[in-house]
């Protein structure tokens, strides 16, 4: 027999129905006339491969395509009840009484949903205590084909009945309910008692398979969340509000395919809790992503729940590999299943899923316009691999704790600091997913330091200390490996200053400090790692003053702790250094120090404790008199065989801005420790003063020490040196 690759553009992945209408074709065809039927997306138009030609495919649905039988005798639409609207009532019966051979399997399901009812005793819908015995009583009652319909829009949990986003609260969306509405449909395209096609059957047919345009586009009728964009209302036409407008074999086709998704009741052996609902490729909701995405859209929000990830694929696939891979319908992220769209993300460009999928179309049912839910597209994420994603695992386990923690539901409420910054973090994960680059992945690194800034400036609440009894909500993250370093680094000034602070340690006594202390209330209770620090300390000298004004009441602290703790010098390392011509910069007000500020909280979450490779030579640079004066006080005691005592007042001119008396007493200094400088003073004074007295605290590369002397030292002393 031969095969017909038949383009169909009137099924297209967005919106929702036109993409449930391509599966209800393909499933249709496969299950009533050609069972080696396939389907791919090849640019974002439907190809169904079978049997039937253009001709053919008409011909089988306009005369041979027996629906399925799709009821709901729980809804009080379903028109199964006395107390039922009469419309209902009067469209069951109809197809109740019909005498078309093509809807005796919906005949043989009224019978059995009636029995149903019959064996429950009921007349009227069942409440809400009432529903899961009669769900029961249907499921044993109603045919095989019945039943991938109640599996798609209800599903029997330990806690009653749950319902899956794509059909609403039970086969309904407020008022409309579905299976009304497809018998009204199925009505308007073929006649009950002879089966036959009506009058515009298939000029509307053509518009749904192949978008032809036709003298009627449609009939007004309410078409639900599928299509927001037919929905009507206020302000969808040039006039005050449009009515709802649908294409009858758009809606019967639509939920036929939707029977593709068949939802379950799962119990997770690891937990001692409840069975949880399970959908195919359906997350809880991430209020990122999206052009009008707001905090109410996040998880377990009031504007959406859940979200739908629909797959997209390429090749040629059967409806037996489609109907498996819906019903497996499931992704991992490193050893656990993907939770949040932000997590779905993270799975598709990670190989958390691999069955030929070369896209997925993200769909969030959003409470927009109103009340009204609409299945809303999000976007797309193609299926490909992105290294720099694997970072994210690093830091999963404790996204994840922040994630329960900031729960709009929880008890006291989150900062509204805190919950800000994750869904910026969250966002920001999104943009790496779909841009594999280091300027996606560096800014992952600075939502991420922005996230722990929030955290730490909310100490009561991370703590805890709001709880009765207190408990622990969040710990300070420290655990980003070197990859960072080279994987988020976009050749800025910035990212190289910000990693030479950030790597910054010593041993100050019996503590050993890193500059990560001086940003957030934390200690060290073994090197590489973090907690939060019992009591509050001087060593916290991080502000929202401008940065270089916080970078030298950092420098002065370490001063303070160097006295403290008798060492005579700096006793400082760094895992990264910065070079003078990236200073120089700095002082001269060349580098962005909003960009700065945030990546030194970010590299200040890499683990500094392990050791890394070393890294090219700098390019040799001549640097600013006043900065190679200073820097020569303040260098480490490896720099000289001969120690140069610790000055903090040569830094405390240079902060207030006074050079010319930071200077003198610089090179008296210098003079007094055996290095006599060729000046004796440098008459600057204000803003490039104190720039240069914060550049102090960036550690230099050691060989660039030998440019310091040969800048502001005589050349006796400097070969002596």
């Amino acid at each position: 027999m031969s095969q017909h690759r038949l383009p169909l553009p009137g099924c297209a992945p967005v919106p929702l129905a036109h993409y449930l209408k391509a599966l209800g074709i393909l499933r249709l065809v496969a299950e009533q006339a050609d069972p080696a039927a396939a389907g791919c997306w090849p640019r974002d138009t439907f190809v169904l491969h079978s049997s039937l030609d253009r001709e053919a495919l008409l011909d089988f649905f306009l005369h041979r395509y027996r629906p399925t039988p799709i009821l709901a005798p729980w809804n009080n639409d379903g028109g199964f009840f006395k107390n039922s609207r009469r419309s209902a009532r009067e469209t069951l019966q109809k197809v109740e009484f019909s005498a078309a051979a093509r809807l005796s399997p919906y005949r043989v399901a009224i019978k059995a949903a009636r029995d149903a009812i019959a064996v429950c005793g009921i007349t009227e819908p069942p409440s809400a205590e009432a529903k899961a015995d009669f769900l029961t009583a249907c499921r044993g009652h109603l045919p095989d084909d019945s039943l991938s319909w109640l599996d798609a829009a209800v599903v029997l949990t330990e806690e009653g009945a749950k319902y899956p986003p794509l059909l609403g609260s039970g086969g309904n969306d407020g008022s409309l309910d579905f299976s009304k509405n497809l018998l009204l449909r199925i009505i308007e395209v073929m006649d009950p008692v002879s089966g036959a096609q009506t009058a515009e059957a298939a000029s509307w047919l053509r518009q749904a398979l192949f978008a032809e345009a036709g003298a009627s586009q449609g009939i007004k009728a309410p078409i639900g969340q599928f299509f927001p964009g037919t929905a009507g209302g206020a302000n969808a036409t040039s006039g005050f509000a449009a009515e709802s407008v649908v294409n009858p074999w758009d809606y019967i086709l639509m939920l036929e395919g939707a029977l593709l998704f068949a939802s379950a009741s799962v119990k997770r052996l690891e937990s001692g809790g409840t069975g949880v609902l399970a959908y195919p490729f359906c997350v809880r909701s991430s209020g990122v992503g999206f052009a009008s995405a707001a905090g109410a859209d996040e998880v377990d929000g009031k504007s959406a729940t859940e979200e739908i990830w629909l797959p997209i694929w390429g090749n040629e696939t059967s409806y037996p590999e489609i109907r498996a891979l819906l019903a497996e319908g499931r992704v991992q992220v490193g050893k656990r299943a993907a939770k949040t769209g932000v997590d779905f993300t993270q799975a598709v460009v990670t190989l958390g899923v691999d069955r030929g999928i070369s896209a997925f179309q993200r769909y969030g049912f959003l409470i927009r316009n109103g009340l009204s839910t609409f299945a809303t597209p999000l976007g797309r994420v193609v299926v490909r691999r992105n290294a720099r994603a694997d970072l994210l695992s690093e830091f999963d386990e404790w996204l994840g704790r922040l994630r329960r923690a900031v729960n709009p539901t929880a008890k006291p409420l989150p900062p509204a600091s805190v919950s800000r910054a994750v869904r910026q973090l969250e966002d920001s994960i999104l943009n790496l997913c779909r841009h594999n680059d280091a300027a996606r992945l560096q800014r992952v690194l600075v939502t991420l330091g922005g996230s722990e800034r929030a955290i730490a400036r909310s100490q009561r609440w991370a703590k805890g200390q709001d709880l009765n009894p207190p408990k622990l909500r969040i710990q300070p993250l420290a655990c980003l490996s070197y990859r960072w370093l080279a994987d988020a680094d976009t050749g800025s000034r910035e990212f190289r200053l910000a990693a030479a602070l950030a790597s910054l340690t010593g041993s100050f006594g019996e503590d050993w400090l890193a500059l990560r202390c001086h940003l957030e209330p934390v200690e060290t209770p073994r090197r590489g790692q973090f907690a939060w620090a019992a009591n509050a300390s001087n060593d916290v000298q991080w502000s929202e003053a401008p940065l270089p004004g916080v970078l030298n009441a950092i420098f002065a602290r370490r001063l303070i702790r160097a006295e403290q703790a008798g060492t005579g010098s700096l006793p400082e390392t760094a895992h990264c250094y910065a070079t003078v011509a990236d200073i120089t910069a700095f002082i001269e007000g060349e580098t962005d120090d909003t960009l700065l500020r945030d990546l030194l909280w970010g590299l200040s979450l890499i683990d500094w404790s392990a050791d890394m490779e070393s890294r090219p030579a700098p390019a040799v640079c001549a640097p600013p008199a006043l900065y190679a004066l200073l820097k020569l006080c303040f260098l480490p005691q490896r720099a000289s065989n001969e120690t140069i005592p610790l000055v903090p007042a040569i830094h405390h001119r240079a902060a207030a801005g006074d050079g010319a008396t930071a200077s003198q007493l610089a090179a008296r200094r210098l003079r007094a420790s055996g290095f006599p400088p060729a000046l004796r003073e440098i008459p600057l004074r204000g803003e490039v003063v104190q720039r240069t007295a914060a550049a102090i605290l960036f550690p230099l590369d050691p060989r660039e020490w030998t440019n310091l002397r040969d800048t502001v030292l005589r050349p006796a002393e400097v070969s002596r040196a």
